[in-house]
């Protein structure tokens, strides 16, 4: 795994300079402290000692290359550093930065193995140069606390990919349905006004004539429908007019389609009307739709109905018909309604009626919408 793919390029420098600034300055100053008030020898700092300090902040940039690479490189610049004896101060910094980095990323065994392989060789190093003995204790709790954070870190990040993952199923699966519906419901009327204009086009042409036109209204509102549902996934074309996004508002525009198509829809409405949260609206617009669609192509009767009750706190939609009960050869149109009733916290009952036809009773909680 790489390190910030996308962020710019001239401020990736940015974060490794900052350290590299700080232990250099750091290692300065408190090698004077050292100097006056602790009573061990240190090798003075020279062109070599900074350039180490330097070297394994630098070498931090091998990161968003290979990030073991990066934790070898890192950690030999940083042993260099202590095998030579040059002064204490936060010469560990960019080889701490670098382990955190190696577990959020999902290198954990090669960076516990490095801070275990660097701790011993601090502790040795530290009684073969009669360091400070404590030295060492300090300089593993350090590192197991560093790493038990980056494992939190990691875990966290984890989680939050994870989640990521799943929103975008969850939107792919939302941008499916709509095109299901979209297309399923336009094809499903084109189909029949084709199939009357065959049939009608030698004995009556102007009613074929007339079939002709719903064909073409129909297929230009498919073209509009997907040109605005797939517009979520890119903004092109941004003059190109815009038709009204699918709401229950405009079922009257639905049903004179179907009624185009032969399909009378009886629709009743009961509570007060009011503005809905746009997913549910749009969830109640397309279940309607793809409930008249199925008993269009399927129920093999000439009426529907379809009723819309606004309560309290949810809206209750049910479409029924008195054919054959025949909807359920439409799975992938039926499982779509389940789906979005689901996504919004709904319940759904959908089949045969003992009297005979076939019902889709959704009912979509509103959130108390006043």
């Amino acid at each position: 795994m790489t390190w910030d793919h996308d962020y710019p390029r001239r401020r990736r420098w940015l974060f490794p300079l900052l350290i590299a600034f700080i232990q250099v300055v750091g290692v300065t100053f408190a090698s004077r402290v050292a100097a006056t008030e602790i009573d061990v020898d240190f090798r003075p700092l020279n062109w070599l000692g900074y350039a180490l300090l330097v070297g394994s902040a630098a070498a931090m940039w091998l990161w968003r290359v290979h990030m073991v690479a990066a934790l070898a490189a890192v950690a030999a610049l940083t042993g260099a550093y202590v095998a030579i004896g040059y002064p204490p101060g936060p010469f560990f910094l960019a080889f701490l930065f670098t382990l955190v980095g190696a577990v959020v990323l999902g290198h954990r065994v090669a960076a516990w193995s490095t801070a275990a392989a660097g701790w011993l060789v601090f502790v040795f190093l530290g009684w073969t140069n009669h360091a400070l003995p404590w030295r060492g204790v300090v300089a593993g709790a350090v590192l197991v606390g560093v790493l038990l954070i980056a494992q939190v870190v990691a875990a966290n990040r984890d989680r939050i990919i994870e989640q990521r993952r799943r929103r975008i199923g969850d939107e792919r699966l939302r941008m499916a349905r709509e095109v299901h519906d979209v297309v399923a419901h336009h094809i499903s009327l084109i189909n029949v006004q084709a199939g009357v204009a065959l049939h009608l086009l030698d004995d009556d042409p102007e009613q074929a004539r007339t079939a002709l036109a719903a064909i073409k209204t129909a297929s230009r509102d498919t073209l509009r429908e997907l040109r605005a549902t797939l517009g979520v996934l890119r903004a092109v074309d941004e003059q190109a007019p815009r038709s009204p996004a699918p709401s229950i508002d405009r079922l009257d525009e639905l049903v004179a389609r179907f009624a185009g198509a032969g399909l009378r829809v009886d629709v009743r409405v009961t509570g007060t009307p009011r503005e809905l949260p746009t997913p549910v609206d749009l969830a109640a617009y397309r279940i309607v739709q793809e409930s008249l669609t199925n008993v269009h192509r399927h129920a093999g009767v000439d009426s529907a109905q379809v009723s819309i009750g606004y309560d309290t706190d949810e809206l209750v939609l049910d479409v029924t018909d008195r054919g054959r009960g025949g909807e359920t050869a439409d799975g992938n149109g039926l499982s779509g309604i389940r789906e979005r009733v689901a996504s919004l916290g709904g319940t759904v009952a959908i089949g045969p009626r003992p009297e005979g036809g076939f019902t889709v009773c959704a009912v979509l909680p509103t959130g108390g919408t006043p």
